[in-house]
């Protein structure tokens, strides 16, 4: 069954008036690993994710968009700082996906997949940055870090650790040049991706 996955990052010292910059090297880190250099929606939350957003836009999504590169979008809806804000920004980055025919073998393409990347203020939503992070980075579905309900051939295994890669790699670029004090990779039923990884390779070696 697929599941939630999150990046956490809590950073020494923290303050709000530095949310925007760790906000934008968070997003140099993904454009660094193949992800979009571009915002492509970026949404500002009052109190807590049951209000209505207070600052909302969709980008065009082309590469020449200077209002979308991070360090615009992230100023345009951070003009007003608020301690019981959150931030979401999205961002694309294309991972490996199967697809298959009727009556043919399994042909692997890349595919857009939407990466959220969301900075808290310390009051929103009664204080979620101590469990959430000062910033966390939702990937979606860990589907394409497993295929758990498709059998994997060799060509598959290779499709999948390199999207393993780029999940590493954009993790441990975070680590090096992010500033951060603390990072936790984790799903939402609490389960290790890493686990769960090694568990599937094992089922093919």
């Amino acid at each position: 069954m697929a599941d939630q996955l999150y990046l956490s990052l809590w950073y020494p010292n923290f303050r709000l008036e530095s949310l925007p910059g760790a906000l934008e090297k968070v997003m140099e880190q993904f454009a660094a690993v193949g992800g979009s250099s571009r915002v492509s929606a970026a949404t500002a939350y009052p109190l807590s994710w049951n209000e209505t957003p207070a600052y909302q836009r969709i980008y065009r999504g082309e590469p020449d968009d200077e209002e979308a590169t991070p360090r615009a979008a992230i100023a345009a809806a951070m003009e007003g700082l608020h301690d019981d804000y959150a931030w979401e920004f999205e961002l694309i980055w294309e991972l490996w996906v199967p697809e298959q025919a009727a009556g043919f073998d399994v042909m692997w393409r890349q595919e857009p997949r939407v990466v959220r990347v969301v900075g808290f203020g310390p009051e929103f939503d009664a204080g979620a940055y101590e469990t959430n992070g000062h910033i966390r980075i939702d990937f979606g579905p860990d589907t394409p870090f497993l295929y758990e309900d498709m059998d994997l051939d060799e060509d598959a295994v290779r499709r999948v650790k390199q999207n393993v890669q780029r999940l590493v790699e954009f993790t441990n670029g975070i680590q090096k040049n992010g500033g951060i004090s603390t990072r936790l990779l984790w799903s939402e039923s609490g389960e290790s991706l890493a686990r769960k990884l090694i568990d599937r390779l094992q089922q093919v070696n």
